[in-house]
């Protein structure tokens, strides 16, 4: 059963961390779309996905997957941080 860990002994990503990644290289146009296809698309609740995306983001894998796409969202996290 996969629970999308780690695939096992590669060090690789897992096809839905993968994935949730691929989401977030896309672009969304207007409210509801982007929750929509996180719905219809990973089947995951958007409180998850976020949960998920923002564990992938310090994950040195993903970095090494698609380090423009992390870069960029760890920007954007760090952005929202500091205006707190």
């Amino acid at each position: 059963m996969d629970t999308g860990d780690e695939e096992q002994g590669t060090g690789r990503l897992a096809r839905r961390e993968q994935d949730i990644l691929a989401l977030e290289r896309r672009g969304f146009a207007g409210p509801g779309v982007k929750e929509r296809a996180i719905r219809e698309e990973l089947g995951l609740a958007p409180v998850r996905y976020y949960q998920l995306l923002n564990a992938l983001l310090d994950d040195p894998r993903a970095l090494a997957h698609d380090p423009v796409t992390v870069n960029r969202l760890r920007r954007v996290r760090e952005t929202r941080r500091t205006e707190r």
